[in-house]
């Protein structure tokens, strides 16, 4: 049977979702409370400068090829790809930069010059991230998360004890360099936790960084969004915005009536939200809420993050489109995020330079800078705390890269905790959702299907498969999946 489902926020998952649904005859509405669509992946512009709001890095390419074949369509009717060659750098210090190439061959070598030998440590450790990414991201992560059963197949048999073992505790194994180790375990911080309490079997990240590259859709993340978005259109799916949810319905049978939109009432069949997942049941009244208080505030949450977004009169030098900043204790500013939520002293910062690679992103002999500080969420934030730390960052970036480049900036717009809260009701002001443990994997993350209300779903980073823009798009899938097997 046919419904009229709502869907509250326009990401990446509730675009998917909203793709699915719409395509298995159903009618379908988006709601978004902002004025653009994209939810944390909307686009900012000023001053002939574009910037990405949110997500900046586009990996795992086979997850976007994916999405679009179950449609009969392909990135490229959407959107154009430009591989990062580099795919990105890291400074470890003035004159310690290491360069991730745009192959296998050219990292194998970086490794080698750093440490002589690693090469072959590191050609087995991406072959066994290979074998790990095949079976996760071709498999398993395609699961709903309603059993522990899921995650049991010949393959993951054999791979119990890396549900055991950590990131951390897997790369120590095989390199000692300081550096390489930081290197390696950097792609696992989009998973939203320490190295150290990340499953080792979800090395897998390593493989869709090293070995799928660092890609860039012409244009900015937003050109994604926008193009799922046209898909979402040309399946029928009508999509709102400044259109904010202050109600879900439910009746006497605990079964959903629809959404109160701007203090209209919207009947619905189904609701699916995309939104924050705490912020969803908030909506509802209390004997409807699946997690008290007390569950969420016990979580793990990925970082929130102190975000710039900078307009510079001129190019900037030894930088490349994507910029890491290790060139302080990483442990030190993993503890105020994740042991004691706190300002960082000294914190390590990543920088994107999106007109290094995209012309559209800044004006002729002009640069257009994204700086960001992960940040624990829930902490103070306020103008002062902002202004300090961009004056650090921008010091140690003056420094490190051996340029002056405060007096060229044209201006530039924060975005911090509060603004998460504001814009996104997200918990505490988090950015990427729940972190990815072992405590808080596939069946044990919050469910996609409400227990509490028939007809009530969430999709996005709280719940199945976990933060990130690869799994938002397949949680979209999932959550569409589950509405239409039982409607």
């Amino acid at each position: 049977m046919k419904k009229n489902i709502s869907i509250i926020g326009s990401g990446f998952a509730g675009l998917s979702a909203a793709c699915y649904l719409a395509k298995a005859g159903h009618k379908v509405k988006v709601y978004e409370k902002n004025e653009s669509i994209g939810g944390r992946a909307r686009q900012y512009k000023k001053d002939g400068f574009t910037f990405d709001m949110g997500p900046t890095w586009y990996w795992m390419p086979d997850v976007f090829e994916r999405f679009f074949a179950d449609f009969d369509k392909q990135p490229s009717d959407y959107y154009e790809l430009i591989k990062l060659s580099p795919a990105y750098s890291i400074y470890f210090d003035q004159n310690e930069r290491m360069i991730i190439g745009d192959t296998l061959d050219k990292i194998y070598a970086e490794f080698e010059r750093i440490e002589p030998g690693s090469s072959k440590s590191l050609a087995k450790f991406v072959e066994a991230a290979r074998d790990n990414y095949s079976i996760a991201i071709k498999d398993l992560v395609y699961r709903p998360g309603i059993s522990p059963l899921e995650l049991i197949t010949p393959e993951t048999t054999l791979k119990i004890g890396q549900f055991f073992s950590t990131i951390a505790q897997k790369v120590r194994k095989r390199f000692k360099n300081p550096q390489l180790i930081q290197a390696l375990e950097f792609p696992v911080l989009f998973l939203g936790a320490k190295p150290s309490d990340t499953p080792a079997f979800y090395n897998f990240m390593n493989y869709a960084d090293l070995g799928l590259g660092t890609w860039h859709p012409k244009g900015g993340m937003f050109e994604v969004i926008r193009g799922i978005a046209q898909l979402a259109q040309d399946l029928g799916v009508s999509i709102h915005t400044q259109s904010n949810i202050s109600e879900i319905k439910v009746n006497k049978k605990a079964q959903v009536e629809g959404l109160i939109c701007n203090e209209k009432f919207i009947p619905s069949d189904v609701v699916l939200s995309g939104a924050d997942y705490h912020h969803t049941e908030s909506l509802l009244d209390l004997n409807y809420r699946q997690y008290s208080e007390k569950y969420w505030s016990k979580k793990t949450f990925a970082p929130s993050s102190l975000l710039f977004y900078v307009g510079f009169d001129k190019k900037l030098k030894n930088v490349d489109h994507h910029t890491l900043f290790f060139d302080v204790d990483f442990k030190a500013h993993a503890y105020s995020i994740y042991d004691k939520p706190s300002w960082p002293e000294e914190p390590l910062f990543y920088a994107s330079f999106p007109s290094k690679t995209d012309k559209v992103a800044a004006p002729d002999g002009q640069e257009a800078g994204i700086f960001l500080i992960p940040l624990a969420p829930g902490i103070e934030d306020n103008e002062q705390l902002r202004e300090s730390y961009f004056d650090k960052i921008l010091s140690r970036f003056e420094k490190i890269t051996q340029q002056k480049v405060k007096k060229n900036i044209i201006f530039k717009k924060s975005y911090c905790v509060n603004d998460f809260v504001n814009d996104y009701n997200s918990y505490k002001g988090n950015a990427y959702g729940l972190a990815n443990t072992l405590l808080q994997t596939a069946f044990l993350r919050p469910k996609l299907k409400s227990r509490k209300v028939n007809g009530l779903y969430f999709t996005g980073q709280l719940t199945v498969p976990g933060p990130g823009v690869p799994p938002s798009l397949i949680s979209g899938k999932l959550s569409a999946e589950l509405i239409d097997k039982k409607n």
